[in-house]
């Protein structure tokens, strides 16, 4: 029986053999109720559990380690004035490219209410206003999406990924290759990606894994050519009717409009059409 015990044991050969050694040495000696509170103490106790958390994993790594203790203080203050616990944390991402704006903002459950965090300056962001369509078109997207990658040895400093392309891009793209590997990264070079500085990505990225930490398997990221207030639709609306991206940016105003609302980012998926609907 205890053979078996030791064969579902963690992957640690010197525990094994440890374990194995105490068992048939000891085992005559114990009655079968001692036996089973010793392979409960093994399996609770954290002195034999080789399983690390995604927050551990991440701190191996020194760019995040560092930026752990330059953001520590500053990051338990904010939440702290906003009322959200580091144990809750949810976190959302929105960007306006036209402003060069990135804001992060932050609840104690994906049903909000979400409250601003920070607001970021983005450092730079290649391309022009419209989605990004294919490979090489220097573009960022623009859309719903999610944190899809933690990248602690990024060429960038510390990067994020989003999941472009994703099943909107993918229909937009048709035959042609959509690209990839968009990220929210540090430094101050674009190429399709959102750069905030090193500066800025060190609270960015510390916030994400926290709140992946603690459960947030999504965490949502909506991109926006602009701020889409009533003004700037006026001005929409008025672009000529052959303007490829009205139509497309009146149902981004449908989303930027949801969250201004409700103050949580909800669930959109697209449908065959080619439009984001909310997901009930």
């Amino acid at each position: 029986m205890f053979l078996n015990f030791i064969a579902q044991l963690p992957q640690n050969q010197g525990i094994k053999i440890i374990y194995t050694f105490f068992f048939r040495s000891f085992e005559s000696l114990y009655s079968p109720i001692l036996k089973r509170l010793f392979a409960f103490f093994c399996l609770a106790t954290p002195l034999f559990s080789i399983a690390q958390d995604f927050w551990s994993s991440q701190l191996k790594y020194p760019r995040v380690a560092s930026a752990y203790k330059i953001k520590k203080e500053t990051i338990e203050q904010k939440l702290k004035s906003a009322g959200v616990t580091a144990k809750n944390l949810h976190i959302f991402i929105r960007a306006f490219k036209q402003e060069k704006q990135l804001e992060v903002w932050v609840a104690n459950s994906a049903d909000g209410p979400f409250q601003l965090f920070e607001q970021f300056d983005v450092c730079a962001a290649s391309g022009t206003l419209g989605p990004k369509v294919k490979q090489g078109d220097l573009q960022v997207p623009e859309g719903v999406y999610f944190i899809d990658r933690f990248n602690p040895q990024s060429s960038f400093h510390l990067s994020l990924g989003i999941n472009y392309p994703n099943a909107l891009d993918l229909k937009r793209s048709g035959a042609a290759n959509p690209g990839g590997d968009i990220f929210i990264h540090g430094s101050c070079a674009s190429i399709g990606c959102l750069a905030i500085t090193d500066t800025y990505i060190n609270e960015v990225y510390i916030l994400a894994v926290m709140a992946k930490n603690g459960g947030q398997s999504k965490i949502p990221v909506h991109i926006f050519p602009f701020r889409m207030n009533n003004q700037s639709m006026l001005l929409v609306n008025r672009m000529k009717a052959n303007n490829q991206w009205k139509t497309f940016w009146e149902n981004l105003a449908e989303i930027y409009g949801y969250f201004e609302e409700h103050s949580k980012p909800g669930k959109w998926t697209s449908n065959n059409s080619g439009k984001y609907i909310l997901s009930k």
